[in-house]
């Protein structure tokens, strides 16, 4: 006739499983939060004692009990309670990877119903249904170890009253009252283990939703770990990945392949003249620009600095020169006069198509040199190698 069932079960489900995904060496908000929910079930625990207790007060004022069973029963299902109340206090169970001290409150329950359950053995079955109860309980909160543990101290308590005693246990039907009785103490423990079940029931959903975000969160962490931080473009070691993974392609498909590597003009310049945050903001413009005009099968990333590496699958030579000059001349056009009256800028860029004896150290170069050329050439220009 006891139970660790807490109210608002969605609530503390999700408070539960919160903890469950709570690192080892917890937080103060989480010891805190672990603490104001080991209170809930404690609440619940208290409810559920004077729930049973209610029940033996029938069977007491029927003459089943004598009337101290009600009272006593109550007290020592209190005393369980306040004892791990002052330990939750004091935090004990903290120190411990079961803060709840699962085993030792499921044992502590499972003793008094054996000790009331050898006293009247007469409404026995009241008090062994609530071992049911206990476990329903223990089932959220346990490992495989523990239940074993637990499931064999109960099997031992059981096989004394049952195997080495001549207790009369039973349940008492012999009046309108006493059935009453009867009724009730199955019927609360029916529905605390409902409860329980609901709990258990919703705090499986809010872990399963919580798996999904986590694994959205992973692959959102991924990403960002290959994207620069300013521009939202690869970053350097990522666009060399795909710079590989596009010459193994180009290769085993026979297809042509082409990449640029761009630089911002005088860029330098821009950075002593108007300061770095706007040197930061000139970088963002020009690489949403080129994300806006480029192709969904191209990738762009920041090579360092202010150069950014652009390869461009399946494209032939003069397709490629064609595309930079489009994209040397969008960013010539656009309007820089937010950032200073005065500013204009303008990109130089070196493109070069692979060989078939080149490798991604030979194919950089010669587009390092072709970007070089431009350069020499007075740069806001495109050079091929």
């Amino acid at each position: 006739m006891s139970t660790a069932a807490t109210s608002l079960p969605e609530r503390n489900a999700a408070e539960a499983a919160d903890l469950v995904l709570a690192p080892a060496v917890t937080a103060p908000e989480v010891r805190a939060r672990r603490a104001r929910q080991r209170r809930q079930m404690y609440v619940g625990q208290v409810a559920s004692y004077s729930l049973g207790a209610f029940v033996l007060l029938l069977y007491g004022f029927d003459g089943a009990v004598p009337m101290h069973v009600p009272s006593l029963f109550w007290v020592g299902g209190l005393s369980i309670i306040g004892i791990f109340v002052v330990m939750s206090e004091a935090g004990v169970g903290d120190r411990s990877t079961d803060h709840y001290l699962t085993v030792f409150q499921i044992s502590a329950h499972m003793a008094l119903q054996f000790v009331f359950l050898v006293s009247e053995p007469t409404i026995g079955i009241a008090f062994i249904s609530v071992l049911f109860l206990i476990f329903a309980f223990g089932t959220l909160r346990m490992t495989s170890a523990q239940a074993v543990l637990t499931w064999a101290f109960a099997a031992t308590g059981l096989a004394a009253v049952f195997l080495a005693s001549d207790l009369p246990i039973g349940m008492p039907v012999a009046t309108r009252l006493q059935r009453t009785a009867s009724m009730l103490c199955f019927v609360l423990v029916i529905g605390q283990c409902a409860f329980l079940g609901l709990f258990g029931a919703t705090l499986r959903k809010i872990l399963y939703q919580r798996s999904i975000e986590l694994k959205a969160a992973y692959q959102r962490i991924e990403e960002l770990a290959e994207l620069d931080e300013l521009t939202g473009s690869y970053n350097r070691g990522s666009i060399m990945r795909h710079l590989d993974v596009e010459i193994e392609k180009a290769r085993q498909d026979s297809t042509p392949c082409a990449i640029a590597l761009i630089d911002l003009d005088w860029f330098k310049r821009i950075n002593d003249a108007h300061g770095h945050p706007t040197g930061d903001e000139v970088l963002r413009t020009f690489a949403i620009t080129i994300f806006a005009n480029i192709r969904p099968t191209d990738s762009f990333g920041r090579y360092g600095g202010e150069e950014f590496l652009l390869l461009l699958p399946d494209t032939t030579s003069d397709a490629a020169q064609r595309m930079l000059e489009r994209l040397r001349g969008i960013v010539a056009d656009l309007d820089w006069s937010a950032f200073s009256p005065s500013m204009h800028v303008t990109i130089s860029a070196g493109v070069a198509m692979l060989r078939d004896n080149d490798t991604a150290d030979t194919f950089l170069a010669r587009v390092d040199s072709a970007l070089y050329s431009a350069k020499a050439q007075g740069r806001n220009r495109i050079a091929t190698s």
